[in-house]
């Protein structure tokens, strides 16, 4: 049985737009589901007497593709990184100054999803 044409495109039509929506939908799922899987890590950056760094570098580092990031200590000396991988150790420092801290490692075998580690300035030596 041959349809109508108005009909065949009309079934065209309805079948590209269900496609699309299963399309979008599961790849709004699979994002879901990346964030989900992703971690952070913040903490605050101290000065050797306790205060609050405003302006220090925190470096964070991927052990695994060696690419580092930076982020500039806040006015209440925090820091904040987020989209971090699971599956692969980070190691963390801050510097201000003459002032380091000592290197900080984000395990993979620490499965809190937002981790906090702070980090104490010393004197570089």
């Amino acid at each position: 049985m041959k349809l109508p044409a108005g009909l065949r495109a009309g079934r065209i039509a309805l079948a590209l737009a269900l496609l699309a929506v299963t399309v979008t939908g599961a790849y709004s799922q699979r994002k879901k589901g990346e964030d989900q899987n992703a971690r952070s890590v913040q903490g605050v950056v101290e000065d050797p007497q306790g205060k609050l760094v405003e302006g220090a570098v925190v470096q964070l580092k991927n052990t695994k593709s060696l690419q580092v990031r930076s982020f500039i200590t806040q006015k209440e000396g925090n820091y904040y990184f987020h989209g971090l991988n699971p599956d692969v150790e980070y190691e963390l420092k801050a510097e201000f100054k003459e002032l380091s801290s000592p290197v900080r490692r984000l395990s993979v075998f620490d499965s809190r999803r937002n981790a906090v580690i702070n980090l104490k300035l010393a004197p570089s030596q």
